[in-house]
């Protein structure tokens, strides 16, 4: 009896965020709310990413290298709807069923769900990056930025999100919440300064195509390089606002939690903020679609195509 108290007391030092027997039932009406939204997000998500890595694949007129980028992106969002989600509503099965799970399983989520949103944020860090170079850099754009050197950026992203995930195996939890605290706000400050510097082009852009009155056509084609270059920087930019809107109120919950305490209103903020998290998800896709024509005008053929073989299916 004495070893499993000192093997619960280890866990909750761990991972104090994850609810202990306790907390279970006054914590009741939350995981419910949480494991029918979880059990439907992790379908959106899993499907809405599929369609859309399928997309991205085939819309030749995207740029190669944002489209290993979105790639990388998209695949992290399918890993959350494939595996965080279904294993995040297991927990909250077993939660509301006052049957807390051991320590490896909740260790097994959080290295998962580390692993992908790490994933997820250093992505929407680099498209952002890349978009800055393609308007900052222009015509020396494609001699940086080549074909070889962003799988290497996309396998290196892959490769920082494993180590900061697996860093929860021998460091200890306040040190590993200290480095993804700074981790976080220098990501964030670096795409807020990459974004205005982008949104300062854009209106620099927009100045001069007002001042044009007769070019070339070589420089019309030019100019209308660069204005599509711009439109994939916008669509960019929503995907980096709804990633704001998702991911804050969960480092704000965790950070509230750290001052004041872990009361209950604050672990209910918790559980719904991280369900927030999730839901990136099945948004990106959603903006992919909307902002980016490409990507759009590849997912309407796609299911027109399906819609055209179910139709001769019936006819037949």
């Amino acid at each position: 009896m004495r070893g499993t108290v000192m093997k619960k007391s280890s866990c909750e030092l761990e991972l104090p965020n994850y609810p202990n027997v306790s907390n279970v039932q006054d914590l009741h009406s939350t995981y419910i709310a949480n494991c029918v939204f979880n059990s439907f997000l992790s379908f959106t998500a899993i499907m809405l990413n599929i369609v859309t890595i399928h997309a991205i694949r085939k819309a030749s007129s995207l740029p190669k290298t944002l489209r290993t980028l979105l790639l990388s992106l998209a695949v992290s969002d399918l890993g959350v709807g494939l595996c965080v989600q279904p294993f995040y509503t297991s927990l909250l099965v077993k939660w509301l069923q006052q049957n807390i799970p051991s320590c490896i399983t909740y260790k097994a989520h959080s290295l998962i769900a580390t692993l992908l949103s790490a994933a997820s944020f250093f992505g929407v860090i680099a498209v952002g990056v890349d978009r800055f170079l393609a308007i900052h850099l222009h015509l020396r754009y494609q001699e940086l930025v080549t074909h070889k050197r962003v799988p290497a950026v996309t396998i290196f992203i892959w490769g920082l999100s494993a180590f900061v995930s697996l860093a929860s195996l021998w460091v200890s939890f306040a040190t590993r919440a200290l480095f993804l605290g700074i981790t976080a706000i220098v990501g964030f400050l670096l795409t807020i300064v990459v974004y205005i510097r982008i949104y300062v082009a854009v209106r620099r852009h927009k100045n001069h195509m007002q001042a044009l009155q007769v070019r070339q056509v070589t420089q019309a084609d030019e100019m209308a390089n660069f204005a599509g270059i711009i439109k994939t920087a916008v669509g960019v930019f929503y995907v980096y606002l709804v990633f704001l809107f998702c991911y804050l109120p969960y480092f704000i919950s965790l950070a509230a939690i750290k001052i004041v305490g872990p009361s209950y209103p604050l672990r209910r903020l918790l559980f719904f903020s991280f369900t927030l998290v999730l839901l990136n998800s099945s948004l990106n896709p959603v903006i992919y679609c909307w902002k980016m024509k490409h990507i759009r005008h590849t997912i309407m053929e796609i299911l027109r195509n399906i819609i055209n073989s179910l139709r001769n299916r019936l006819s037949q």
